[in-house]
């Protein structure tokens, strides 16, 4: 079993002066009775303009319990790219949330976000050395069990499962379920598990998910991310057996 890399139940694991947002991602205890209700983990999709996002990242932050929102940013030069994520982090803050980039672990000193989700166990590994203990690293693209656990045993704050590669393509639901049981009945540090509609999210949830995450089909309707938000909560709801 791999130990808990975090300090004791309790006690944050990141800067004390934003210890409200970044202990929505702290370890679990093993077994925790009661299970912590799950929360959302919003995929932004490729942003080129932060300030019209934010019109629709408002109202997805207002509808929901949101712990965290991943920013991916389109090709940009390093200046603009800083000032995308300026634009959005205090939004994302002021919900509670911590505003993790993606890819750009070099950008997170620079732009006032929480911290980075990197692809790879080398882009992870890479990310822990330069950005922790001070900001939230977060592990996805984990292929194989192996990358798992070495993320976590590096210091990694959570895993992702079930997320799009690059070509949009996915694990099978099957193939997410496993991943995200077995990696909840052993380990204790947190899992996100990619949800690919609103009919995944109830057994991703049975299956011990702590975070669900929502992606590029959340935002494909803009007049309706509310409603599709607020359609997560029921969803969201432990099993009986496990509340």
């Amino acid at each position: 079993m791999l130990p808990n890399r975090g300090p004791a139940s309790g006690t944050s694991i990141f800067r004390p002066k934003r210890a409200i947002i970044w202990e929505t991602m702290a370890p679990r205890p093993k077994n925790a009775e009661p299970r912590p209700q799950p929360r959302l983990y919003l995929i932004t999709p490729a942003i080129a303009e932060a300030e019209t996002f934010a019109l629709t990242l408002e109202p997805a932050l207002e509808a929901g319990d949101v712990a965290a929102v991943l920013l991916r940013l389109t090709d940009a030069d390093e200046r603009s790219q800083i000032n995308r994520i300026k634009a959005i982090a205090p939004l994302v803050q002021q919900h509670n949330a911590a505003l993790l980039i993606g890819g750009r672990s070099e950008l997170v000193a620079r732009s006032g976000a929480d911290g980075a989700h990197l692809t790879g166990i080398d882009a992870v590994t890479d990310a822990l050395g330069k950005l922790k203990p001070d900001w939230i690293v977060g592990a996805g693209g984990l292929e194989i069990r192996h990358d798992a656990m070495a993320a976590a045993e590096g210091g990694a704050d959570y895993v992702m499962f079930g997320e799009p590669d690059e070509r949009g393509e996915r694990p099978s639901f099957d193939a997410v379920l496993e991943r995200v049981s077995w990696w909840a009945e052993v380990f204790e540090a947190p899992c996100v598990a990619y949800a690919g509609s609103l009919d995944e999210i109830a057994a991703l949830v049975e299956a011990g998910a702590d975070f669900i995450a929502l992606g590029d089909w959340l935002w494909n309707d803009p007049q309706n991310i509310a409603r599709t938000i607020d359609a997560t909560v029921p969803l969201l709801r432990l099993p009986e057996s496990a509340a």
